[in-house]
């Protein structure tokens, strides 16, 4: 996970809502993601697992707020490869009847593809829904880079789902399959703004529009200074073929059969080789604009064509 990502999760771990109903769908959100249920003739477990200590903190919160169940937290250190801690908050409901509030389950114990459709009713629950699977399954790369924010889910209607939560929001969500990860994915850096704001990332949005601001500029700067190398060049080598077709015209026939506007304006070029056609007008008695020298340039050209075709017979 990139930098930028895990502050932004940091920042998000961190925001509290009074909202019961927000906090229901934020942490229906986080079990669905990263949750696993565990069933045994003698206890049933819901374990949530995440390698965020911010993550699982949230997780707890929640939990301890809204199930008012017996809740543990445990780390389990990683120390091979240097690899993050993982957090497991566990909850012990006493019938899985007490998990059909989060979504999880139907009356019958079934487990429910896809969010279920009362966790989301109100726009408030959407928002809280959308960053809590952020959270758990998400990640947004360094603006630097290119722009491109995922939450990854191995459900296929879950992810059908999400994108229509965030196409709610007009962010013009998709998804790609990734092996055997449904990908629902935002690339617009317009949309990745505006989903940050209001799933709370404020600090995150606006470090992402000072890099794309300036970016943009950089671009802009770019893009100019490219085009004005193109038309330099693009002179520079224009000048250089005047030159070659007015000596030409000089060493067959000579300047002195040229019209006396033509012999002007290529003296002038022999004598300046590196003026402008602008420069070059402005040089003249009187003064002729760019479109005329350009005229009288095309004129010259069109002579040592014909020259160079009766010397090639």
């Amino acid at each position: 996970m990139s930098s930028f990502s895990a502050e932004t999760k940091d920042e998000l771990a961190r925001i509290e809502i009074d909202s019961q109903c927000c906090n229901l769908a934020e942490l229906a959100a986080l079990v669905r993601m990263d949750g696993t249920i565990e069933i045994s003739d003698q206890t049933h477990a819901l374990s949530v697992t995440t390698e965020n200590a911010a993550v699982a903190r949230k997780v707890y919160r929640l939990a301890k707020s809204i199930l008012e169940l017996p809740i543990d937290i445990m780390v389990r250190r990683r120390l091979r490869l240097k690899k993050n801690n993982s957090y497991t908050v566990k909850i012990y409901p006493r019938s899985l009847k007490e998990l059909e509030k989060l979504g999880l389950l139907d009356q019958d114990g079934e487990v429910l593809a896809g969010i279920a459709p009362g966790l989301v009713q109100n726009k408030c629950d959407k928002i809280a829904y959308l960053r809590g699977a952020f959270l758990a399954g998400g990640s947004i790369n360094n603006p630097e880079g290119t722009y491109h924010l995922e939450i990854i889910t191995n459900d296929s209607q879950h992810a059908e789902d999400l994108t229509n939560l965030m196409n709610y929001f007009q962010l013009g969500a998709k998804i790609s399959l990734r092996k055997n990860w449904h990908v629902v994915y935002v690339k617009e850096s317009e949309n990745i703004v505006d989903f940050l704001g209001f799933i709370g990332a404020h600090r995150a949005l606006l470090e992402f529009e000072n890099v794309r601001v300036l970016k943009d500029v950089r671009n802009k700067v770019n893009r100019l200074v490219n085009c004005e190398t193109a038309n330099l060049t693009k002179t520079v080598m224009a000048a250089i073929r005047q030159k070659e077709n007015i000596q030409l015209i000089a060493n067959t026939i000579g300047l002195q059969a040229l019209s006396p506007p033509l012999r002007e304006i290529a003296l002038l070029r022999l004598e300046y080789p590196d003026a402008s056609l602008k420069e070059l007008g402005e040089m003249l008695t009187p003064k002729v604009g760019k479109s005329g020298v350009n005229h009288r340039m095309r004129k010259i050209d069109e002579l040592a064509e014909k020259l160079r075709k009766q010397q090639a017979k």
